[in-house]
Protein backbone atom coordinates (compact mmCIF):
# COMPACT_ATOMS: atom_id res chain seq x y z
CA UNK A 1 0.00 0.00 0.00
CA UNK A 2 1.52 3.03 -1.11
CA UNK A 3 1.40 6.23 1.74
CA UNK A 4 1.67 9.28 0.79
CA UNK A 5 2.74 10.46 3.76
CA UNK A 6 6.40 8.55 4.03
CA UNK A 7 6.71 9.63 0.53
CA UNK A 8 6.78 13.07 1.96
CA UNK A 9 8.50 11.84 5.05
CA UNK A 10 11.31 10.57 3.01
CA UNK A 11 11.59 13.74 0.78
CA UNK A 12 11.81 16.40 3.49
CA UNK A 13 14.61 13.88 5.27
CA UNK A 14 16.62 14.04 2.50
CA UNK A 15 15.69 17.28 0.03
CA UNK A 16 19.02 18.84 1.34
CA UNK A 17 21.39 15.42 1.56
CA UNK A 18 21.92 12.07 -0.39
CA UNK A 19 21.10 8.51 1.04
CA UNK A 20 24.40 6.73 0.73
CA UNK A 21 22.58 3.35 -0.50
CA UNK A 22 21.90 5.30 -3.90
CA UNK A 23 24.09 6.63 -6.12
CA UNK A 24 24.42 10.28 -6.35
CA UNK A 25 23.55 11.33 -10.24
CA UNK A 26 24.00 14.79 -9.74
CA UNK A 27 27.55 15.16 -11.89
CA UNK A 28 26.04 12.27 -14.47
CA UNK A 29 22.87 14.01 -15.71
CA UNK A 30 21.21 14.93 -12.64
CA UNK A 31 19.81 13.47 -9.46
CA UNK A 32 16.04 14.54 -9.75
CA UNK A 33 14.63 11.14 -10.50
CA UNK A 34 16.77 8.78 -9.23
CA UNK A 35 14.95 10.98 -5.75
CA UNK A 36 11.34 11.03 -6.63
CA UNK A 37 12.21 7.13 -7.64
CA UNK A 38 13.44 6.98 -3.50
CA UNK A 39 10.54 8.70 -3.01
CA UNK A 40 8.02 6.48 -4.40
CA UNK A 41 10.07 3.86 -3.37
CA UNK A 42 10.06 4.32 0.47
CA UNK A 43 6.39 5.45 0.08
CA UNK A 44 5.37 1.59 -0.71
CA UNK A 45 5.56 1.10 -4.26
CA UNK A 46 7.44 -2.09 -5.08
CA UNK A 47 10.32 -2.34 -7.62
CA UNK A 48 9.31 -3.61 -10.81
CA UNK A 49 12.03 -5.72 -12.41
CA UNK A 50 10.13 -6.60 -15.91
CA UNK A 51 11.88 -5.68 -19.23
CA UNK A 52 10.61 -2.19 -19.31
CA UNK A 53 10.60 -1.89 -15.57
CA UNK A 54 11.02 0.62 -12.38
CA UNK A 55 13.98 -0.48 -10.39
CA UNK A 56 16.82 0.44 -8.49
CA UNK A 57 20.50 -2.16 -7.58
CA UNK A 58 23.38 -0.26 -7.91
CA UNK A 59 24.76 2.41 -10.60
CA UNK A 60 25.30 -0.46 -13.27
CA UNK A 61 21.80 -2.24 -11.90
CA UNK A 62 19.16 -0.10 -12.66
CA UNK A 63 16.35 0.49 -14.66
CA UNK A 64 16.41 3.89 -17.16
CA UNK A 65 12.70 5.28 -15.43
CA UNK A 66 14.47 4.82 -12.11
CA UNK A 67 16.80 7.74 -12.97
CA UNK A 68 15.20 9.48 -16.34
CA UNK A 69 12.50 12.25 -16.42
CA UNK A 70 10.69 11.36 -19.49
CA UNK A 71 11.94 7.29 -19.02
CA UNK A 72 10.30 7.71 -15.21
CA UNK A 73 6.69 9.67 -16.44
CA UNK A 74 6.53 6.84 -19.27
CA UNK A 75 6.47 3.84 -17.39
CA UNK A 76 4.36 5.73 -14.37
CA UNK A 77 1.29 6.76 -16.74
CA UNK A 78 1.63 3.28 -18.76
CA UNK A 79 2.24 1.01 -16.02
CA UNK A 80 -0.93 -1.65 -15.86
CA UNK A 81 0.45 -4.05 -13.68
CA UNK A 82 0.59 -4.72 -9.76
CA UNK A 83 4.50 -3.36 -9.18
CA UNK A 84 6.34 0.09 -9.50
CA UNK A 85 5.00 3.21 -9.48
CA UNK A 86 1.88 4.18 -11.42
CA UNK A 87 0.76 7.84 -12.17
CA UNK A 88 -2.46 9.35 -14.02
CA UNK A 89 -1.97 13.17 -15.81
CA UNK A 90 -3.85 15.68 -13.92
CA UNK A 91 -3.88 19.43 -14.03
CA UNK A 92 -2.15 21.27 -11.18
CA UNK A 93 -5.29 22.33 -9.01
CA UNK A 94 -5.58 18.50 -8.57
CA UNK A 95 -2.33 17.64 -7.16
CA UNK A 96 -1.80 16.54 -3.30
CA UNK A 97 0.62 15.73 -1.41
CA UNK A 98 3.50 13.03 -2.88
CA UNK A 99 2.39 14.02 -6.30
CA UNK A 100 4.82 14.36 -9.15
CA UNK A 101 5.26 17.41 -11.13
CA UNK A 102 7.59 18.02 -14.02
CA UNK A 103 9.00 20.91 -15.25
CA UNK A 104 9.27 21.67 -19.67
CA UNK A 105 11.87 24.49 -20.62
CA UNK A 106 10.43 24.54 -24.18
CA UNK A 107 12.61 22.04 -25.55
CA UNK A 108 12.03 19.08 -23.38
CA UNK A 109 10.59 17.62 -19.79
CA UNK A 110 13.50 18.49 -17.55
CA UNK A 111 13.20 18.09 -13.92
CA UNK A 112 11.08 15.93 -11.73
CA UNK A 113 9.20 17.50 -8.26
CA UNK A 114 7.69 16.06 -5.65
CA UNK A 115 4.41 17.80 -4.10
CA UNK A 116 5.10 18.18 -0.37
CA UNK A 117 2.17 21.07 0.69
CA UNK A 118 -0.58 22.01 -1.18
CA UNK A 119 -2.38 24.66 0.64
CA UNK A 120 -1.61 27.85 1.22
CA UNK A 121 0.89 27.33 -2.25
CA UNK A 122 2.41 24.62 -4.04
CA UNK A 123 5.80 23.21 -2.50
CA UNK A 124 7.73 20.70 -3.41
CA UNK A 125 11.04 18.84 -2.77
CA UNK A 126 13.91 17.73 -5.01
CA UNK A 127 17.63 17.14 -5.87
CA UNK A 128 19.89 18.78 -8.50
CA UNK A 129 19.80 22.64 -6.94
CA UNK A 130 18.34 20.96 -3.52
CA UNK A 131 14.67 22.05 -2.67
CA UNK A 132 13.04 21.42 0.55
CA UNK A 133 9.71 22.74 0.53
CA UNK A 134 10.20 25.09 -2.01
CA UNK A 135 6.99 26.98 -3.61
CA UNK A 136 6.58 25.87 -7.00
CA UNK A 137 6.46 29.84 -7.96
CA UNK A 138 10.44 29.94 -7.85
CA UNK A 139 11.60 27.86 -10.21
CA UNK A 140 11.03 28.78 -14.35
CA UNK A 141 10.00 26.85 -16.37
CA UNK A 142 7.66 27.34 -19.67
CA UNK A 143 5.13 24.43 -18.85
CA UNK A 144 4.44 21.73 -16.52
CA UNK A 145 2.61 18.57 -16.30
CA UNK A 146 1.66 16.72 -12.98
CA UNK A 147 0.89 12.97 -12.52
CA UNK A 148 -1.42 11.86 -9.51
CA UNK A 149 -0.27 8.84 -7.95
CA UNK A 150 -2.61 5.72 -8.40
CA UNK A 151 -2.36 3.08 -5.54
CA UNK A 152 -2.85 -0.32 -6.30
Amino acid sequence: MFSREKAVEYALKWANSRNSNYYDFSYIGGDCTNFISQCMFYGGFKMDYSLYGWYYNSLNSRAPSWTGVNEFWNYAINNNGNLGVKLKPCNLNEVEKADIIQLFNGVRYYHNLIVTEVYPEIKVCAHDINAKNLPLRFYNFTSLRCGKILPY
